[in-house]
């Protein structure tokens, strides 16, 4: 006779396979790590929530592979919550696939819209993948916004590059862009972790971009996401979108090819790169991605 323990042991669904990545770097210990399982087929929400929770990175991406080959759903957790893009987490998964079916394209159907993917091998076997993004916007930041934020942040208006002013951006995810004047001030990030939270979920925000600008297609960004249990991303490629349509609407003739530099005050030095033009008014971002582990989560 099967007991009630057995017999719910024999019909619980399996634990999921949740492979480990860094995105935008070729060291584990660099970039961003992201969890990734390939085959969400039959995950609740909730159960997603749970599996990003256990692996603590700043998201896992869910992939449940459609019958049309290298076509994907894709969900994106955070330990607190669902994001409607996550462009490491992209990177990441993406370069898994490759690692497991081949380099190739892919599409990614996503809660903010189709992205193709698209992953290479250099000539040493690296994998690097590149990310096409939704249509983007920038508004206006309105001034009492900005200088909540900036208190929050405990910046004040001086810090500010006059150059590069505030502007809400999406590329997927929406972003307030802020500009320090100085490397040292974008270096000295030290926020209410609260009230920053309260602020971005009022504006559907997913995180600050904090940007420097080191030379016209270089800068050093940041990006703190309290919204998603996180102080800070180290490396956020749909930030880095964002930040590409914000740039190219605030200047026609920027640079076509932005590189950027991320996550290097976290210990976790990772590189974007952003093209401006190549599928305007898209924008594509660039990087490499490496294993750093799996296990199987029980969640």
């Amino acid at each position: 006779m099967t007991t009630d323990a057995t017999s719910a042991a024999d019909t619980a669904p399996a634990a999921p396979e949740v492979l480990r990545y860094a995105a935008f770097a070729t060291d584990p210990a660099g970039g961003n790590p992201a969890g990734v399982v390939l085959d969400a087929s039959g995950l609740t929400a909730e159960r997603m929530l749970a599996i990003a929770a256990e692996v603590g990175y700043s998201e896992t991406a869910f992939l449940i592979p459609d019958p049309v080959a290298g076509e994907y759903a894709v969900r994106y957790f955070s330990p607190l919550v669902e994001v409607p893009f996550c462009g490491h987490a992209t990177v990441a998964s993406a370069v898994a696939l490759a690692e497991r079916i081949g380099p190739g394209r892919y599409l990614y159907r996503t809660a903010a819209g189709e992205v193709p993917v698209e992953v290479t091998a250099d000539a040493d076997g690296g994998l690097r993948a590149t990310l096409t993004s939704v249509e983007p916007r920038v508004e206006e930041a309105d001034a009492a916004d900005v200088e909540e934020a900036l208190a929050l942040l405990g910046w004040v208006a001086e810090d500010l590059d006059p150059a590069l002013p505030p502007r809400y951006a999406y590329a997927g995810a929406r972003h307030l862009v802020l500009a320090a004047g100085t490397r040292d001030r974008l270096a000295r990030l030290d926020y209410d972790f609260d009230g920053l939270a309260a602020f971005m979920t009022a504006r559907d925000l997913v995180t600050f971009q904090l940007v420097w600008r080191a030379a016209p297609d270089v800068f050093h960004v940041r990006d703190p996401f309290p919204v998603g249990g996180v102080v800070e991303d180290p490396a956020t490629g749909a930030a880095a979108a964002a930040f590409g349509a914000y740039l190219r609407d605030l200047d026609p003739a920027a640079p076509a090819v932005l590189t950027l530099h991320q996550g290097e005050d976290l210990g976790r030095p990772g590189t974007l790169q952003v093209d401006l033009g190549s599928a305007a008014p898209r924008v594509r971002v660039s990087g490499a991605g490496v294993a750093i582990g799996q296990e199987n989560s029980g969640s």
